[in-house]
């Protein structure tokens, strides 16, 4: 649209009663061409290479840090601490802020200040290369404001002002199946010492995920029914079950390690609001529901995995290892209960 201008985008964006993620959509544009629009009115354009911006970020101290994709949002406070950095993957290994991030997503950075009632509200914004949110982190009332000036004028780049040309958003892939190969599939499953050997065994067989768990069969995949996911979070807050919960996109995965205390369901929404860690999960958007068994040398990695019906994950959730405080058996009945997917 012609007549999208900065300027109008900024107006637009003062009188909208929806998320900047929404307003983008209804626009017709990437959630960061609303951020660019900002460029000189609180945005500062700054480097996104996780190598320097997660340890400036560690500076701020306690933080708010969100990570999305289309049907599920996970927030979490804490500190970045821990990071580890790599070319092809890096991360933070704190207890609370617990991320893998994949680098070659992470295409435009700002950082935003914005007006509110309640004072100014200070935030870094990741995108991809489509514009699409790959990570943000908010800063909280405790958060150091010296850190954050000092990160806004040593990232900052000097060719900050100019709009993007974004790329068109990828397609979901859908599901991606190799039917011929489903005896290799079960024989190598079977062979697995460690989660992380799984993307290698879909590349050489030619699957993703979904096509996988489709193909495979019992005992490693079964179907569960969509109102397992409302199910499972149920049970785990009157359980006390300690899970570990993975949300994330291309750029970035976030993890929860713990409960969930306080599971509220409004309108579509089924929502864990609990004091340090919030989930917001479109439950309307979940299409396929899978009870996934993996070997590994420490025993069965058993999860639950939600996915869109455009085939995209929207989430996964694991018991936690006996090691780190959680009981296996106890999420193993919890998980054996939920409904299967021919089940009413």
């Amino acid at each position: 649209m012609n007549d999208l201008t900065p300027a109008r985008l900024r107006a637009l964006k003062r009188d909208a009663t929806v998320r900047p993620f929404d307003l983008a959509a209804q626009l017709g544009l990437p959630e960061a061409a609303l951020v660019e629009a900002e460029l000189g009115h609180g945005a500062t354009r700054i480097d996104p290479a996780p190598s320097r911006l997660i340890p400036a970020v560690r500076s701020l101290g306690e933080v708010m840090a969100l990570t999305r994709n289309i049907s599920c949002v996970i927030e979490k406070i804490g500190t970045y601490n821990d990071f580890h950095d790599g070319d092809h993957a890096a991360m933070t290994l704190d207890p609370e802020i617990d991320l893998r991030l994949f680098p070659r997503h992470w295409v435009h950075a700002f950082c935003l200040e914005a007006p509110s009632p309640d004072g100014p509200r200070r935030s870094i914004q990741v995108f991809d290369a489509a514009g699409d949110a790959v990570h943000k982190v908010h800063l909280r009332a405790g958060s150091d404001l010296d850190a954050w000036d000092a990160l806004r004028r040593d990232l900052a780049l000097p060719d900050g002002e100019g709009l993007s040309d974004f790329v068109p958003r990828a397609a979901a892939e859908g599901a991606r199946a190799n039917p011929d190969r489903a005896d290799a599939l079960r024989a190598e499953w079977a062979q697995m010492t460690d989660t992380h050997q799984f993307n290698t065994l879909l590349r050489r067989l030619k699957m993703n995920r979904l096509g996988a768990y489709r193909t495979v069969g019992a005992p490693y995949a079964r179907p569960l029914a969509v109102a397992a996911v409302a199910r499972m979070f149920d049970a785990i807050q009157a359980q006390g079950q300690q899970v570990m919960l993975f949300v994330g996109n291309m750029g970035c995965i976030q993890i929860h390690s713990g409960t969930f205390q306080n599971v509220k369901t409004m309108g579509p929404w089924l929502n864990v609001l609990d004091p340090r860690f919030d989930l917001h999960l479109r439950a309307d958007h979940v299409a396929e529901v899978w009870l996934v068994d993996k070997p590994t040398r420490r025993g069965s990695a058993l999860s639950v995995e939600a996915f869109a019906a455009s085939g995209e994950l929207i989430f996964q959730c694991f018991g936690m290892r006996a090691d780190k405080g959680g009981d296996p058996d106890a999420w193993a009945r919890l998980a054996g209960a939920l409904p299967g997917g021919d089940e009413a």
